[in-house]
């Protein structure tokens, strides 16, 4: 479980791939504080630390995660959100994340607000993939509200701490981010898609 807090940046350093599973060295400030075993978000993505190394640690992900994220894009030199689980005595400071990317969106534009960023995205259409104004959304892992919503779209603002401690300070309009929609928000629709 996470909040969708981001504590760190860190740096994609190798990737092998191991069958149809890719493994990634990624090195970060939080890395020597990390065990084996530890579950960690990359970008919203939930992956299991396998491997420890000075500065760094290794985590996997399988053909499912890459084909529905935007890990299997990433390259050597690369910046990735991560964010520890929440502890259990812990604070809720964005909202209940799980880890599960639910799907990409492609970010349309990005707007200078004058001491704040606009940031638009679309996606496709999919169950669950619900948001309703000034709900939460999780875009690489962070905690958002989200606005101007549609069925495919939706919109973001972005303070300056977020822009220059995540890397949505290094998007560009036509690149992949990763999705996870509100968990009450899909349970919702789909007891009342239920009831038909």
């Amino acid at each position: 479980m996470f909040t969708g807090i981001i504590e760190s940046l860190g740096t994609v350093v190798a990737l092998t791939d191991e069958g149809s599973n890719r493994n990634f060295h990624v090195e970060s400030p939080i890395s020597g504080e990390l065990r084996v075993d530890q579950s960690l978000s990359h970008n919203g993505v939930c992956l299991t630390v396998t491997r420890l190394e000075k500065g760094g640690h290794w985590v996997t992900a399988v053909s499912e995660t890459l084909d529905k994220s935007n890990l299997g894009e990433l390259k050597p030199g690369d910046a990735v959100n991560l964010e520890r689980s929440m502890s259990a005595n812990g604070r809720f400071d964005g909202h209940i994340v799980q880890g599960h990317v639910d799907g990409t969106a492609v970010v349309k534009s990005i707007r200078d607000e004058n001491g704040s960023w606009r940031f638009d995205f679309e996606h496709k259409q999919g169950q669950g993939f619900v948001t309703v104004e000034k709900g939460s959304i999780c875009v690489n892992g962070i905690s958002l509200t989200c606005f101007d919503c549609t069925d495919h779209s939706f919109a973001v603002a972005i303070i300056p701490f977020t822009h220059s401690h995540t890397n949505l300070g290094r998007a560009r309009q036509g690149d992949l981010v990763n999705l996870e929609f509100d968990i009450l928000g899909k349970y919702i629709q789909r007891l009342l898609g239920n009831r038909g």
